[in-house]
């Protein structure tokens, strides 16, 4: 069977990628190896997907070439994809921090696209593997499945990234830049809990279910929002931003009053005859306070203290630091980090520069958002561009 565009992967990137390419009258096809499309659409925020961040920007993702997405992002940007929800009827709103989700479900945004695709004629395969990829002389592609082959035109690969390999994540995508020699950026996965030391005092590991408002910083990054005590580490919106820019063996360095002055706060209170702990479980969750102070203090009044000692304490208020010994894995990963490498396509066209007609959007490219709906901008708006041009 022959098409014009053959797009593999049926998530946010491909789907729309499909409806625009639909749009310029492309007889289109989408396989998916899945039963189902839109896997990720559909368990993301909490079940109601966070499908933008009105404040998107650059400077909210992360790249080899932090220039790259600026092409896309400007010509499909948030407002455009808000339009689209709004004329589909769905009602929505703003969590925080420009995040907005679904009222009630995701599968809304699944239901849209859909609609949209079977508009503009556009034929879904699911439960179709895709076994290999040919370039036919450079004129055609021919793409063996296990529901027969196809030629096509171009072929955009929206096959997304490693993580959540329960719902069908694979390595695919970046098998086929592999096979027509181009280069992957190191993958690893991001925005992902972190995993306690072994070294760290058994106290504070056992903590599971405390949260806390903080500031989590490594090297030059930093974000504030609250972190979650786990069975085996910390979660939680700031870790899992922190987690994209932490390496292996980084610190991480957590403000735990952030917009306070810690130290006026105990010099204030300095006559207190309370000991350490119960006073800082009073401006701190209790539980936290109990196993903090005990590691960074001796138990006392707060009387007790000399002047450098509420010093050293407020210190470590303001720059408690941990190391980490891993991450959660793709397993609980949000997103993969790093991908097929910007050098190797148009930001205009996301066409691979060595390889006519093939093309490379969402995920699988070394482009990853900011927790908080960024990353479904960067599929619509990689999708958007691809589609312009397949």
């Amino acid at each position: 069977m022959k098409f014009v565009v053959i797009i593999i992967g049926a998530g946010a990137a491909g789907l729309f990628c499909a409806i625009e390419a639909g749009k310029r009258r492309r007889k289109v096809l989408v396989l998916e190896h899945n039963a189902q499309v839109g896997r990720k659409i559909l368990i993301s925020g909490g079940g109601r997907c966070n499908f933008t961040n009105i404040h998107t920007k650059a400077e909210n993702f992360i790249s080899k070439n932090p220039h790259f997405c600026k092409s896309a992002l400007a010509r499909y940007t948030p407002n455009d994809f808000v339009e689209l929800v709004k004329k589909h009827r769905i009602n929505f709103y703003e969590k925080k921090l420009g995040q907005l989700f679904c009222r009630e479900s995701s599968s809304q945004i699944v239901e849209m696209l859909l609609y949209e695709c079977r508009k503009e004629k556009v034929e879904i395969r699911t439960n179709c593997s895709v076994r290999f990829v040919r370039n036919n002389a450079g004129t055609a592609f021919e793409i063996e499945t296990s529901q027969g082959k196809f030629l096509c035109e171009s072929v955009v690969i929206a096959t997304g990234g490693l993580s959540i390999p329960h719902i069908g994540a694979t390595d695919f995508g970046y098998k086929i830049a592999k096979q027509f020699g181009l280069k992957i950026i190191e993958t690893k996965p991001a925005l992902v809990p972190l995993v306690f030391q072994n070294t760290l005092p058994e106290n504070l590991r056992n903590l599971a279910g405390v949260s806390l408002d903080a500031i989590a910083s490594v090297g030059k990054a930093s974000f504030r929002e609250n972190i979650l005590f786990t069975h085996r580490g910390l979660s939680g919106p700031a870790v899992l931003q922190i987690s994209s820019y932490w390496k292996r063996g980084n610190v991480i360095s957590f403000d735990l009053l952030p917009s306070k002055n810690a130290l006026e706060i105990l010099q204030n209170a300095r006559e207190s005859r309370k000991e350490l702990s119960n006073f800082l479980g009073e401006i701190l969750p209790a539980r936290f306070a109990a196993a903090f102070s005990e590691t960074i203090a001796d138990s006392k009044p707060l009387k007790n203290y000399s002047e450098r000692e509420l010093e050293h304490i407020a210190e470590k208020i303001h720059e408690w630091q941990i190391a980490f010994d891993e991450t959660e894995g793709y397993k609980k990963a949000e997103v993969t980090l790093g991908g097929v490498s910007t050098d190797e396509l148009s930001s205009k066209t996301m066409e691979a520069k060595k390889v006519a007609g093939l093309y490379f959007i969402g995920e699988v490219v070394d482009v990853t958002g900011w927790l908080g709906g960024y990353n479904f901008q960067w599929a619509w708006s990689s999708g958007f561009a691809a589609g312009q041009f397949v």
